[in-house]
């Protein structure tokens, strides 16, 4: 039976996506299919489903999510009465819940509805579903007392209309009350309790959504400078010294557009990071001339500039009152919400809670909920050499957001503080020195290797370790200020668990300093890689496609074995196909017999793990095809772990498969090292990032526990 979880609320303004987002999150990590219903909505695009299909990547066509409009709802109750609406919303529901393992309903919304009695359509459309009920209650600008007798009458309400209810969600509360909030919910309720507290970068409004709302002219500017969060306002009408002590970060400046002195000094301002702004709104249908611009432009790059015609005041009036949104065009707010739901609620209890049997698959969608859950367990601290590169800065954002582990960033403090400000994201900076803060969250701190006073340690560690190479102190001393040899001292030295690099510089720039320093873990002969293949309904383990161009047969065999322990490791039940051109004794020559060697190595070695070699990649992959060309292997047709024979077969595979296939590739993960370094493709995109990041937190955490 489809187990099906209704997020339902009290009444407005509860911010209730956050949780609809949090627990599709949580629905995602345990099945692959998961549905999405909305009984009653207002006619129009739906943001949240049109934001949690981007996300989470559901096939399902968006006429299929609504049960009916408001209006037509009001019509049905009208003339024929509850129990009608009632029987055709279930009916509708039922359609979609056939094909899903599971449904996410998200409850109305309590906003011009001319639905009377509306928490109790909602406690009887639950019940009718066979739903579990999540009522969510606002506590935006209430006391800790108000807030903690609205989550009981809540409770109360549901349980009273015959609801299971799942847990209770306080959200938006102030900050200064939410923990008073906490501790006077926990234990009271015969359910589990959560607190949820304000968090100002969800309810700010981005630039693009500002211009939206006034119908507003882009002067200049560029997409990442209009995902800009707006924080405050500043109205410009004093002279410049006066201004200019009033900006704040994150501020959109509005101010005529005959001002050039305020728009100019603004933007310098922003260039200087002192502090970084929002952006600009020039009103009055008035544009500075083009000189003026230009120097605009080039004081601050990407940095918008709106024009709209109205005067300053109703300018104002519209723009005060505009709220954040999630939605897919606000990528960024999606992961705030979700750091903010996973670190006040209890996942596990309340996956624990749900009667959702896990899918027995392993899919892209899960594999990368397990890593970061999995480095969030044990969290670990990661080094990022690249400081200053925009995609680096993003995943760095949502790394700590989601509290997946704590990071050390490399490069000028200043630049690095610059291009946060011009990114407009919210990455708090520690100095080196600096205690990491007491809430227990992860934390981020930056050091310059130019400046830092680890720079003589390191270069003497250096030079005693290439000494046989001639490499003197004064040498040492300008090879660690490069970035990736001073993280890779940094791990080495205890001072971070693992590195991450590669999204500016070459695979060899990332890797030779870990070759010097830290070198090959006890056992391991060779350092290798492997790529995580997620197809559409499993994880592959490919190696090696970017380290080892001709391993030999012992070598081969080495790769297979890290392989296999790397997949284990990461929830992937390792069977090894040894690949060549042929399969079993059906062929000769060299290059399959290094492969029948290399198996027979692991063999020896290793006599627990499944292994089949030599053998074709499709007797490897297909069942069919596997019955008669390997009938009776425990690994052929079900192969786990793809262990290619050379560099020029793995690393063509690889990209065919991920271009092909529409799979996606995490890694290279490195292997065979005595502490985790990572290498990122120059291409690596922000989730990219992401997910190597957590890898390598979690390679660390075996480090630190071996």
């Amino acid at each position: 039976m489809t187990r099906s979880v209704y997020v339902a609320g009290v009444g407005r303004g509860d911010g209730r996506q956050v949780v609809e987002l949090g627990m599709m999150e949580l629905l995602t990590r345990q099945v692959d299919r998961v549905g999405v219903f909305r009984p009653l909505a207002h006619d129009g695009t739906d943001p949240v489903f049109d934001l949690l299909r981007a996300r989470y990547r559901l096939t399902q066509a968006g006429g299929s999510v609504l049960g009916m409009s408001y209006e037509e709802a009001s019509g049905v109750q009208a003339a024929h009465g509850t129990d009608e609406l009632v029987s055709r919303l279930v009916g509708r529901f039922h359609d979609i819940a056939a094909d899903y393992e599971a449904v996410l309903v998200l409850g109305s919304d309590y906003a011009d509805t001319n639905i009377p009695a509306e928490l109790n359509l909602n406690a009887r459309l639950a019940n009718e579903f066979g739903a579990v009920v999540l009522p969510v209650v606002g506590g935006l600008n209430q006391s800790a007392e108000s807030v903690v007798a609205e989550v009981r009458n809540a409770h109360d309400a549901y349980t009273s209309l015959g609801c299971d209810v799942l847990a209770m969600i306080a959200n938006r509360v102030d900050d200064s009350h939410a923990q008073l909030a906490a501790r006077e919910l926990g234990g009271h309720l015969p359910v589990p309790v959560y607190v949820l507290p304000e968090d100002p970068a969800l309810s700010a409004p981005t630039v693009s959504q500002i211009k939206d709302e006034l119908g507003a002219e882009v002067l200049l500017g560029d997409a990442s400078g209009l995902a800009r969060d707006v924080r405050d306002y500043l109205f410009g009408g004093a002279m410049l010294p006066s201004f200019l002590p009033a900006l704040k970060e994150g501020c959109l400046v509005v101010t005529p557009g005959d001002r050039a002195d305020l728009i100019v000094g603004a933007l310098a301002a922003h260039s200087a990071a002192a502090p970084p702004i929002a952006g600009v709104v020039l009103t009055l249908g008035e544009h500075p001339g083009a000189e003026t611009m230009a120097l605009a432009e080039r004081l601050a790059p990407g940095t918008p500039v709106l024009g709209v015609s109205g005067l300053s005041f109703p300018t104002a009036e519209k723009i005060f009152a505009l709220q954040g949104k999630l939605n897919a065009a606000t990528p960024r707010k999606a992961d705030i919400a979700l750091g903010l739901f996973e670190s006040h609620v209890d996942a596990a209890q309340l996956t624990g809670r749900l009667n959702v049997a896990p899918s027995g698959r392993v899919t892209p969608m899960m594999f990368e909920h397990m890593l970061i859950e999995r480095a969030r367990g044990q969290r670990r601290h990661v080094v990022l050499p690249e400081g200053t590169e925009e995609r680096v800065l993003r995943a760095a954002e949502v790394l700590l957001r989601r509290n997946v582990c704590d990071l050390t960033l490399l490069g000028n403090e200043a630049a690095i503080r610059k291009k946060i400000g011009e990114l407009g994201i919210s990455l708090p900076l520690h100095g080196p020195d600096e205690a990491p803060p007491e809430t227990g969250n992860a934390f981020c701190r930056v050091i310059d290797p130019t400046v830092s006073p680890l720079r003589d340690r390191f270069a003497e560690l250096y030079a005693k370790y290439r000494a046989h190479k001639g490499v003197s102190v004064e040498l040492a001393h300008d090879v660690v200020a490069d970035v990736n040899y001073f993280g890779t001292l940094m791990v080495q030295e205890g001072l971070a668990d693992s590195m991450v690099s590669g999204s500016v510089h070459s695979t060899a720039a990332t890797v030779r300093p870990a070759f010097e320093i830290i070198k090959t873990a006890p056992g391991a002969s060779i350092v290798s890689s492997v790529f995580f293949m997620c197809l559409a309904d499993r994880v592959l383990v490919y190696g090696d496609c970017a380290i080892n161009p001709d391993p030999n047969a012992e070598q081969l065999a080495d790769i297979a074995i890290q392989s296999a322990d790397t997949a284990a490791k990461f929830g992937v039940q390792p069977r090894v196909a040894m690949l060549s051109y042929s399969t079993g004794t059906s062929g000769t020559g060299a290059d399959v017999d290094k492969v029948r060697q290399a198996t027979e190595i692991v063999r020896e070695q290793r006599p627990e793990l499944l292994i089949e070699g030599p053998i074709q990649y499709d007797a490897a992959v297909d069942p069919s095809v596997a019955a008669t060309k390997a009938p009776g292997s425990p690994v052929a047709g079900q192969a786990t772990v793809l262990i290619f024979p050379d560099l020029n077969t793995g690393n063509n595979t690889y990209k065919a498969v991920q271009r092909s296939a529409n799979a996606i590739a995490v890694g290279p993960v490195m292997q065979g090292l005595r502490k985790p370094v990572n290498d990122l493709s120059r291409g690596a995109l922000v989730q990219d990032i992401i997910n190597t990041v957590a890898i390598t937190a979690i390679q660390a955490q075996g480090e630190a526990g071996s």
